[in-house]
């Protein structure tokens, strides 16, 4: 049985049939994003676990985590960390390669966003197969960062991100599951 926060988000995300191929339920927080009332609920509920504790950063996987990770680390008295695909950052980068679903990417932080002790959440939209929030932690890591947790909007359970990002030690906080892909 979902809770009344479930049930809220489930009214607030599109999910569209066959996209991006035949088979995948792409859920789409756009409609969550552009309802106010949602939005602030979201982001209230990824924040609260850590409202007292010392966190230093807040660190957001392109694109939907940028927003969400820049509302968390306001709230938080934060600062942010953009983690991007390779070759958009204007200054000196570090980089890690992650597995996609067919095939792998990369993706880099600039090399001063984090210093070595700094206390960081990761924020992403979605964890899936949980590729690129490992590629993420792996980059944040390298450069000594300590992560606090992972938190999403969307688990897609069957998918094992979760287990992935757990089986590294991090602990990860989610909003609403989706059954399927």
């Amino acid at each position: 049985m979902k809770s009344s926060l479930e049930d809220f988000l489930d009214q607030s995300i599109r999910t569209i049939p066959d996209y991006p191929k035949p088979g995948v339920q792409f859920r789409d927080i756009t409609t969550l994003l552009g309802n106010a009332r949602a939005f602030r609920r979201a982001i209230d509920e990824l924040v609260h676990p850590y409202a007292g504790l010392k966190v230093d950063k807040v660190a957001g996987i392109e694109a939907r985590g940028f927003i969400l990770g820049g509302a968390m680390a306001h709230q938080l008295s934060s600062g942010f960390v953009p983690i991007r695909k390779k070759g958009k950052l204007p200054h000196e980068t570090v980089r890690v390669a992650y597995s996609l679903e067919y095939g792998v990417d990369e993706m880099e932080m600039h090399r001063d966003a984090v210093k070595p002790g700094e206390r960081v959440i990761l924020v992403d939209d979605l964890i899936a197969t949980g590729g690129t929030a490992e590629g993420a932690v792996k980059l944040l890591t390298q450069m000594g960062a300590d992560i606090v947790a992972a938190c999403f909007v969307i688990d897609l359970p069957e998918l094992g991100g979760r287990k992935k990002l757990e089986a590294l030690g991090v602990q990860v906080n989610t909003l609403i599951a989706f059954d399927g892909h």
